[in-house]
């Protein structure tokens, strides 16, 4: 199963944007409300690096914010990522 997780911010078009491009996709996804959780928000900045939302991880693989993921689709790696391991468990 492929495991998607996105930290978010209810008030961000960006995050909006990523999790429209994941749900056009069918993609089923993990997402962390991170406005009011510091924890959330401390653990986001540890995996990714970053500070901004949304951050977005495939299997554990940081892809990065909003125009990374819309990069990623457009090259094709997310349909790679997304593929590639539905390949491998079937």
């Amino acid at each position: 199963m492929i495991n998607v997780e996105i930290y978010t911010k209810g008030y961000c078009p960006y995050c909006h944007r990523a999790k429209a491009l994941l749900d056009e996709k069918g993609v089923s996804y993990t997402e962390y409300e991170v406005s009011t959780d510091q924890a959330r928000q401390q653990e986001m900045r540890e995996r990714s690096g970053r500070r901004t939302v949304p951050q977005v991880f495939i299997n554990n693989r940081h892809i990065g914010g909003s125009d990374d993921l819309m990069a990623a689709n457009h090259s094709g790696l997310l349909d790679e990522l997304l593929s590639s391991h539905a390949a491998k468990t079937a």
